[in-house]
């Protein structure tokens, strides 16, 4: 049996039930229950639906305790119709995120998360405004040598001050913004015209004589559009329940993207690569750092035990354009495996495009804040449209 299903004595026995009892939860739609591969045919029980029965059964016996729990790895806090994360994939609005980022744009998967089709949105067909550019160039004057992600968080309220829509919040309008702020960012990066497509304009200014170039920076822009509620994507929701306009509602989601357990994960792994001289040290590396107790960063994800699948997307890319890695990261790769059994995740895999690619330093984090973006304005449309106020009490543990 898969690690995703229980029998039915496992299931009775996990919610302290009777086998009954079981088969009526099945019955009123609380569980599914699918048939076994065995002769017997018997009935199987998904892992997750019996966990997450037995959560709301406990919270009704303790509700301080359950809502401790949610906030940390635990069950959802929120609806949100826009990512899933089951089996060991992701989704957005039902669509495989692999199979977007081979087959889409960037501009039809951002339409698809604020507005739920790939054509539902109009791309300003003008470059930016005489006060975006002038935004641009006072950001560039004061703050040029700060990296990408951190020049975002200053230019985006010098942008809104002289956006007379800003404060539109209805969904239509959002996506407007939202498109705005995206082309604003990519062009604050790459110096030029987004109006050909968000890839495109990086690839050019990046690698601009590496013909699949733009194939990958549009499925890494893809596929770290959005990841649920994660640290930054929740700290998006609560500024937009506020009433902020979507410029704040990404400024702070960026704030939250650039901590080193988030997105400046990848700054880590940039550091570790670079202190890794040849392949046949990397054994050496993670065995030390296993053994003195540190994570090694870049590996293992708590929702992907078996994989992050847009890691191993864009690894596989890589691999089919070259045959192999950057030595250095398939030796850690190996080497992590064997001794940890612990898979890449995006970080490490942003790094390795990046290498691949020839890209500046500091580009994974600035590739993982600019597709982010795209996911925060979904977040603020949903948020928006609830009308609601995020505002979760404190369990008080003072004097």
């Amino acid at each position: 049996m898969s690690k995703r299903h229980l029998t039915a004595a496992e299931a009775s026995a996990r919610l302290n039930i009777s086998p009954a009892s079981l088969y009526a939860y099945v019955s009123r739609g609380l569980l599914r229950s699918e048939a076994g591969d065995g002769p017997s045919r018997a009935r199987h029980y998904l892992v997750e639906d019996v966990d997450q029965l037995r959560s709301r059964k406990e919270a009704r016996r303790d509700p301080n305790k359950v809502a401790q729990k949610a906030l940390h790895w635990g069950s959802p806090v929120l609806d949100s119709a826009i990512t899933k994360i089951d089996a060991g994939e992701l989704y957005y609005r039902g669509e495989r995120a692999r199979e977007l980022a081979r087959t889409k744009s960037v501009e039809e998967v951002a339409s698809l998360i604020w507005r739920g089709a790939f054509d539902a949105v109009s791309w300003p067909a003008a470059s930016l405004t005489a006060h975006d550019r002038d935004a641009l160039r006072r950001v560039k004057a004061v703050a040029g040598r700060l990296p990408a992600s951190e020049q975002f968080e200053i230019l985006l309220p010098l942008a809104a001050a002289r956006d007379e829509t800003a404060f539109d919040l209805r969904p239509v309008a959002v996506a407007r913004t939202g498109a705005r702020i995206v082309r604003l960012l990519t062009e604050s990066v790459c110096g030029q015209t987004a109006r050909n497509g968000i890839a495109r304009a990086l690839a050019r200014r990046w690698a601009p004589n590496t013909a699949d170039a733009e194939r990958l920076i549009s499925a890494a822009l893809i596929l770290c559009a959005d990841h649920e509620l994660n640290v930054s994507a929740f700290t998006a929701r609560v500024v937009a329940s506020g009433g902020s306009t979507p410029y704040s509602v990404v400024a702070a989601g960026l704030h939250a993207l650039s901590g080193v357990r988030h997105g400046g994960e990848s700054l880590r792994v940039e550091a570790m690569l670079h202190r890794s001289t040849h392949p046949r040290d990397a054994r050496t590396f993670i065995s030390t750092s296993l053994r003195s107790g540190e994570r090694v960063a870049g590996f293992g994800h708590q929702l992907y035990p078996d994989g992050d699948p847009r890691a191993q997307h864009l690894l596989e890319a890589l691999r089919t354009r070259r045959k192999k890695l950057d030595p250095i990261g398939e030796a850690m790769i190996d080497a992590m495996f064997d001794l940890a059994e612990e898979h890449p995740t995006i970080d490490f895999a942003l790094v390795m495009l990046t290498r691949a690619l020839d890209l500046p330093q500091g580009s994974p984090l600035t590739l993982f804040a600019l597709g982010r973006s795209i996911g925060f304005i979904g977040h603020a449309i949903e948020q928006y449209e609830t009308g609601e106020m995020i505002r979760p009490r404190a369990r008080y543990a003072g004097r």
